[in-house]
């Protein structure tokens, strides 16, 4: 698709589209980094962190043991020295649990090193410390001393420096992953901020786009508009654009080329009307001796109109009398469509229940069946009996011919019903066929009545045209006689128009077309060439014939008659009379 024929909308959605893409993209990177910081710091949290409070609370657990065992030394009471022994299993059973916790979260290779590390340390610091407890339970205080001074206090030393190298160990991780949070945070927003530059460049970029590929061919057309209202019509300007500038450059095109074509027009035509106007001069003395004959011929006219208009009278009493007899006849056909509309519902409603007949002797057919077999069974049952229902066994065969006869008459009242019901469905047929055609006969009969009243109203309306042509007859007369007055009044008026001939000539010379203007004159000139014969009154009486008939309808005439062209046969007379005519004098025929 050319860039040039994109419509504005098209280029708005395009920029608009354009920013909504890179704001979505904005929103997503900015969501996906904020994910992995949150989950890095998450990491943090719940991962290195818990570590090290374990690790801690082992320490903190190993303080209490050594404590316990500095107290046992001092206390001589056995509810004391319990309760230091019982504290000592305690805290022995609190860094079991933590050290099985550190197995379970410890992943990294280094981590689980610093475990086993710390874990052989601990074995090592307990089987002294175990040593120390029994020598003091047995109350050898002296020699407990001298192996806590001996193995134990170098063995805590070694446990607890292993424990201090898993802290230093998951310190080191978290803070490896603390600066990974702070790479992630940074990495977002230099991501976002480039991100958010190019959307700014690219709406930059589609809002120049979008400014200059609208306001230039506005600013054309706006110029385009100035030369035209200037009179400049023989610029030329390319329109080819299929976008909304582009059709209203194509639309400035069209009125230029069409107000060029309109003035071209109307400087021929002015030239025109002075030619005409100088001949109108002259026909108006020509019409003076003319009025004269006109007058003589409507007295014959009036004379004539008299004897057609009794003649049309004569017409309408007949018209409406086949008026009413129509509508009597309309009458009559609505009435027999009615009654063969209930005949018609009737043979429906005979047809329907004879079909129920039908559906009830299937029903008694069925009953005579299933009695027939009810009998069988009770014969059978009566055979098993033996000679106690022999008499039973007579009683049932009779009942089976009983039941064998009336399924037989009801197959036959059942041919018999179908028989009827067919009859019934042609007869039912055959009515509706009626009803149709009487239906029919009702529309005709409609028809015929629309038509008997058009031509009665049409009657009517002929007989006060008459009258009104015998009036306009004698106001014609009346007319004539003022016609010599106008005659003069004519050439004063024809003089004028040639004058204002003139000056909407020049009037129409500040307009600048694409040929010379000085060729236009003489061009219209020639193309007015015809307006030269001195025929206006031939014409005078062909535009009357051919002037549209305004038809005179009454308030109770139907619509959907067309009233014929009375007056096609008088307008053909009327234009063929002045050709008749000798030539030599084109007025003549006025």
């Amino acid at each position: 698709m050319n860039l040039k024929d994109m419509k504005i909308s098209t280029r708005l959605t395009l920029g608009f589209a354009a920013m909504a893409v890179l704001m979505s993209l904005l929103g997503a990177l900015a969501i996906l980094k904020v994910t992995d910081i949150q989950g890095e710091f998450a990491d943090v949290m719940d991962d290195r962190y818990p570590k090290i409070q374990t690790a801690g609370d082992i320490r903190t657990v190993n303080n209490e043991v050594s404590l316990a065992i500095r107290n046992l030394f001092v206390m001589s009471e056995p509810a004391d020295v319990k309760a230091q022994f019982d504290v000592i299993a305690n805290s022995s059973k609190r860094t079991n649990a933590n050290i099985d916790t550190l197995k379970r979260s410890i992943t990294s290779a280094q981590g689980k090193a610093a475990l086993d590390k710390l874990m052989a340390a601990r074995a090592d610091y307990r089987g002294p410390r175990d040593k120390v407890l029994e020598l003091l339970r047995a109350g050898q205080v002296d020699e407990a001393k001298l192996v806590l001074v001996r193995e134990v206090t170098p063995k805590q030393v070694a446990y607890m420096t292993s424990l201090d190298e898993l802290i230093r160990i998951q310190e080191n991780l978290m803070t490896a992953s603390a600066d990974e949070v702070g790479q992630a945070v940074s990495s977002t927003i230099s991501s976002v901020a480039a991100l958010l530059a190019a959307a700014f460049v690219v709406a930059g970029v589609m809002a120049l786009w979008i400014i200059r590929t609208t306001t230039r061919p506005l600013a054309e057309a706006a110029s385009i508009a100035r030369a035209v209202a200037g009179g400049d019509l023989a610029m030329e300007f390319a329109a080819d654009g299929k976008n909304e500038t582009g059709v209203l450059l194509g639309a400035l095109h069209d009125m230029k080329t069409r107000l060029a074509a309109i003035v071209g027009e109307v400087r021929r035509n002015a030239e025109g009307v002075a030619t005409a106007s100088a001949q109108i001069a002259q026909g108006n003395n020509d019409l003076s001796s003319r009025t004269e004959e006109q007058a003589s011929a409507l007295e014959e006219t009036a004379a004539s109109m008299e004897e057609l208009s009794s003649t049309v009278k004569q017409n309408a009493d007949n018209a409406q009398q086949g008026n009413q007899l129509a509508l009597g006849a309309s009458t009559v056909a609505v009435k027999g469509g009615d009654v063969v509309g209930q005949v018609v519902d009737t043979m429906k409603g005979i047809n329907d229940s004879s079909k129920k007949i039908a559906d009830i002797i299937g029903v008694i057919d069925s009953i005579a069946f299933q009695t027939n077999i009810l009998a069988l069974n009770a014969a059978v049952e009566a055979a098993r009996a033996g000679e106690q229902g022999r008499g039973f066994a007579v009683v049932a065969s009779e009942v089976r011919n009983l039941a064998q006869r009336s399924a037989d008459a009801a197959k036959e009242i059942k041919s018999l019903i179908n028989a009827s019901v067919e009859r019934v469905a042609q007869g039912s047929a055959l009515v509706d066929q009626a009803g149709a055609t009487m239906s029919e006969v009702v529309s005709s009969i409609r028809r015929v009545t629309d038509i008997m009243g058009e031509i009665s109203s049409a009657s009517k309306e002929q007989s006060a045209g008459v009258a009104q042509v015998g009036e306009a007859v004698t106001q014609m007369d009346q007319a004539t006689q003022q016609n010599a007055a106008l005659v003069e009044e004519s050439a004063a008026a024809a003089e004028s128009l040639k004058a204002q001939a003139q000056q909407l000539v020049q009037a129409v010379a500040v307009f600048k077309l694409a040929h010379d203007a000085s060729s236009a004159p003489a061009h219209g000139s020639s193309s007015r060439a015809p307006l030269a014969l001195p025929a206006p009154a031939p014409a005078k009486p062909h535009k009357a014939a051919t002037a549209p008939t305004i038809e005179r309808r009454g308030p109770n005439r139907a619509t959907n008659v067309v009233r014929p062209a009375f007056q096609a046969k008088a307008a053909a007379q009327a234009t063929a009379a002045p050709a008749a005519r000798s030539g030599t004098d084109d007025w003549e025929s006025f």
